[in-house]
């Protein structure tokens, strides 16, 4: 498997293409990034160094990548946060150009504008440009629930109204999606969930919720839970394969009291996950 993933980078730390490409890498996929940012660090920290790559600069690699005949392998192109209205029409090129050389691939976007705590922290256009032109482009979308109810105008937090969210997230064009952070208020206490339903229905998993924020999970989320669904094409089984490393990851990060994620320390729970939470199917 092939995957042209379009996000960003940074030296010290783990999130967008920095937090995605090593886990890929690890189960077995060959990982074409492409860069929109090269900062030193996660914006996080409130200071960081290094430059944003123009939209300009950023199609053209994808160009150079086009003129070795490359696209044509390509199985999955995958994005996440984009800091512009111009990068979002890159990566809509780029998966335009992909599904021509290969009509079989698919796209998977992250459509990164906030979360529950912190609220939208994106740039005014983009959830719009999300709505209406990135996410009727995809056939995969990995929202946090938060995100998810931005996304579609709605207030997602039952079951049952998370599963009319994403069926209104489903009716804008993509046929798969996977929610994040779901948190139900008649979960078990000290949990926290994720959502995965296709066209063969709806599977929920449940782990203990770790009380800390982990930058870049969101990151390797998404793009594990890709991999392994277009391996297998079967939602529970990509759920909880995700869910089992990225608990253990988050999990392992945790106890070392740092950070960052420990990325590199948790690669066996990528390649050999655990399998220690079962999917449930809820419709």
């Amino acid at each position: 498997m092939k995957i042209l993933s379009i996000q960003s980078a940074v030296a010290f730390g783990h999130v967008g293409n920095s937090a995605a490409v090593f886990p890929l890498q690890r189960i077995g996929v060959e990982v074409l990034p492409v860069y929109t940012v090269n900062f030193s660090n996660h914006t996080g920290y409130g200071a960081w160094r290094g430059p944003l790559i123009s939209p300009e600069d950023v199609h053209d690699v994808i160009l150079g990548i086009e003129d070795r005949g490359a696209l044509a392998g390509v199985d999955v192109v995958l994005s996440g946060y984009q800091g512009g209205v111009g990068i979002g029409d890159v990566i809509i090129d780029a998966v335009e150009r992909v599904k021509k050389a290969n009509p079989t691939a698919v796209y998977a976007c992250d459509p990164v504008m906030g979360n529950a705590k912190s609220g939208c922290f994106v740039a005014p256009e983009i959830p719009l440009l999300l709505r209406e032109r990135v996410v009727p482009a995809a056939d995969i979308i990995t929202p946090n629930q938060f995100e998810l109810g931005y996304l579609t105008d709605t207030d997602p937090s039952t079951l049952e109204s998370t599963l009319s969210s994403v069926d209104a997230a489903r009716a804008m064009g993509p046929s798969t999606v996977l929610v994040t952070s779901v948190e139900r208020p008649d979960r078990e206490s000290g949990t926290i969930e994720m959502l995965a339903v296709d066209d063969a229905g709806a599977w929920l998993v449940q782990t203990p919720y770790m009380p800390f924020k982990a930058n870049g999970s969101g990151d390797v989320t998404a793009a594990l839970f890709t991999a392994h669904y277009r391996e297998t094409g079967d939602a529970a089984t990509a759920l909880e394969r995700t869910a089992s490393s990225v608990f253990d990851l988050i999990e392992l990060t945790h106890r070392s009291g740092d950070r960052e994620l420990q990325l590199v320390q948790a690669q066996e729970f990528y390649a050999h996950p655990r399998m220690q939470f079962t999917a449930s199917q809820v419709r």
